[in-house]
């Protein structure tokens, strides 16, 4: 776990990004839209597991620089739905992108009952990572 971590602190924002100031806050958030495709803030909040006001700040901050695009959801017009913006997907996909293969080539020769054991176990360390020491 340890080798991993420090992996993962070693991807440095691509120097393409860079002039965007993006936070460490940013990076689970485009990951998200990157993988999973557009989403609503309500869900980007449920995931990330803030509140969508954290959100919305964030999601504003990333309009302004282009990385993001809001667009009215055709069934909801009330709801705004996010995605990467194509000026930058090329560059977040090959920042972030490695990840993904790397977790669907890890995952891919468990059956989805080990799978699902995997993720609960790396849930339970995370709670244990966040939670009162005992």
């Amino acid at each position: 776990m340890p080798r991993m971590v420090g992996r993962i602190r070693r991807m440095s924002v691509p120097d393409e990004l860079q002039s965007l100031t993006l936070a460490p806050r940013h990076l689970s958030l485009l990951a998200y839209l990157l993988f999973d495709g557009p989403l609503s803030v309500n869900e980007l909040a449920a995931r990330l597991e803030v509140a969508p006001t954290t959100v919305s700040l964030m999601v504003g901050d990333l309009v302004k620089k282009d990385v993001l695009e809001r667009v009215e959801d055709p069934v909801d017009r009330r709801r705004k739905i996010l995605s990467l913006a194509e000026a930058h997907r090329a560059e977040i996909d090959g920042w972030l992108g490695r990840s993904a293969a790397a977790w669907r080539a890890a995952l891919a020769p468990l059956n989805p009952s080990e799978r699902r054991v995997f993720v609960e176990t790396l849930t339970a360390y995370e709670r244990g990572l966040s939670g009162p020491m005992d």
